[in-house]
């Protein structure tokens, strides 16, 4: 299966970020923002906003002189013991903070083995996640988290996956024609979220943006009920904003 790289704005954060704690590494007594940003050639502005993200992550700390250093959840990504159990309550916390800034639920999913796997998810009492009243697995053509995977895949992974799940008519709104699928697959920018207006359920809308790392195809996806649907395309763009940390944990 082929992938299509085409970089959005979190995937050149996430660049720069692992850039930056590249040289924070290889200081172990610290090393200032002037110094990183001599060594990096990022920007002052850039390196700022780059540097509040990592420590608000508690990828890197500043100690008493200024100089930063790695900070606690660096050690336990990086560590190989107990490494996937740190990555999920990793991805977990920064799932929980999406869902109380964006006021949606939160999901991760992955394109795993040829299926649509919803990995985490973030809810709560105001924030309910949709009702998988169809397998999320057998529904890619109609949910917002299916089509940003399946715009990830080269034409013959996205025919491949179609050819094992029939396109089935969830609601009115649901897209049944392949060639129409195709089409629009093709011409979403890899830089804008993908929007399910009640395409998978009625009463729900939903955005994703993709999270590619490496071979491996993933989107952070958010849900809302219908009576919030004005809110849909600031939530995707807040959404997509926030996805830079959820790639980066997963690249570390």
């Amino acid at each position: 299966m082929a992938l299509k790289h085409e970089p959005t704005a979190p995937y050149h954060s996430t660049q720069d970020a692992l850039r930056v704690l590249e040289t924070v590494t290889r200081h172990s007594t610290g090393v200032t923002d002037t110094e990183l940003a001599r060594r990096t050639g990022l920007g002052t502005e850039r390196l700022t906003a780059l540097l509040r993200m990592l420590r608000r992550e508690g990828y890197v700390e500043q100690v008493a002189h200024g100089e930063y250093v790695p900070g606690v959840s660096l050690s336990r990504l990086g560590s190989a013991h107990g490494h996937d159990q740190a990555l999920r309550e990793k991805l977990q916390h920064t799932l929980d903070r999406l869902r109380d800034s964006v006021g949606a639920a939160i999901y991760i999913s992955r394109y795993i083995d040829g299926e649509v796997q919803v990995t985490q998810c973030a809810e709560g009492p105001t924030t309910p996640a949709v009702h998988e009243w169809v397998d999320f697995r057998s529904s890619a053509h109609a949910s917002a988290v299916g089509k940003s995977l399946l715009g990830q895949l080269d034409l013959n992974g996205r025919r491949d996956h179609l050819a094992r799940h029939k396109m089935a008519r969830l609601t009115s709104r649901t897209i049944t024609n392949e060639r129409v699928l195709l089409s629009r697959l093709d011409a979403q920018p890899p830089t804008v979220p993908v929007l399910d207006l009640q395409e998978y359920a009625v009463g729900t809308v939903c955005a994703a943006v993709p999270i590619t790392a490496g071979s491996s195809v993933g989107c952070l996806a958010l849900s809302l009920p219908i009576e919030h649907a004005h809110r849909l395309r600031q939530a995707a763009e807040t959404l997509n904003k926030g996805a830079a940390p959820v790639l980066l944990s997963l690249a570390i």
